[in-house]
């Protein structure tokens, strides 16, 4: 095993939401260490600008690159489309593994119809990301966008009917288009399946962005033989640039024990 592969897993998200994808990938790798950053005291993300969006993923790229991460996670799917293109070119020699080409690829995969929705941020749906992951596909894609959803779900609630009927307002459509398959495109959805699945319906299959972020990320590191060998003790490092308290209480109500001792950090920028 080199040194290399004894680095962290760097992993990034707005918020809160990417801890589906830290939890997908410890789930897959309990070896491996990760190092989580969430950009709380910035986000939403997804109504920014999308050039604001690339400046502050890139500010927190850079940040994860300065503790020594051997690879890099975009846990964001407003944060990769908005900056995918200039992190690779930015950090030529460094795996960067996103959720939205991953999670495209398992729901042309499984359609049976050929009609895909995609549930997403202002910001993602802007940007076609989607669209263009699977514009080499035989399929519709039908994007609609859910602004209520990352605030429910930052504010720790993830059931009750007034999400159940804000759900329900953003999710009839798809279902007038017949919809089969439902990509969840952002990564604080799969922390609402359970109300999503209850309005579409069991015939509709649910594709989490983090799980196949998680599998890509596997199969990367494999690739690039930066796997760890040993059964190293895992070190699991989360980082906030909001109030840390907070962070962690969310966390372990979302998440239960997998949220612990988190840091607050400054990357110098202003809000």
């Amino acid at each position: 095993m080199n040194d290399e592969s004894c680095a962290p897993i760097g992993i990034f998200d707005s918020g809160f939401g990417g801890l589906t994808v830290a939890r997908a990938i410890v789930d897959l790798l309990p070896s491996e260490d990760i190092l989580y950053l969430g950009d709380t005291a910035r986000t939403p993300y997804g109504p920014r600008p999308l050039a604001q969006v690339r400046e502050f993923t890139l500010q927190s790229l850079d940040w994860l690159i300065g503790q020594g991460v051997k690879a890099l996670v975009i846990a964001c799917n407003t944060g990769s489309s908005a900056a995918l293109r200039d992190a690779r070119e930015r950090y030529p020699d460094l795996p960067i593994i996103e959720v939205i080409l991953p999670a495209a690829r398992k729901a042309a995969g499984i359609t049976r119809n050929g009609r895909i929705g995609v549930i997403c941020t202002a910001a993602t749906a802007n940007s076609r990301s989607y669209n263009d992951a699977l514009a080499a596909s035989p399929v519709n894609v039908i994007t609609q966008v859910c602004p209520k959803f990352v605030p429910y779900v930052e504010a720790g609630i993830t059931t009750g009917d007034s999400l159940i009927e804000v759900a329900t307002g953003y999710l009839e459509p798809l279902k007038h288009q017949q919809v089969d398959t439902l990509i969840l495109g952002c990564t604080h959805y799969p922390l609402l399946s359970g109300v999503i699945s209850f309005i579409m319906g069991d015939d509709v299959a649910l594709v989490s962005s983090a799980d196949e972020c998680a599998r890509s990320t596997f199969g990367t590191l494999k690739r690039k033989g930066l796997l760890r060998s040993d059964n190293n003790q895992a070190v699991r490092r989360f980082t906030t640039t909001g109030d840390p308290a907070e962070f962690e209480g969310l966390g372990r109500r979302l998440m239960g024990g997998f949220v612990r001792d988190v840091e607050q950090i400054d990357l110098g920028v202003t809000v």
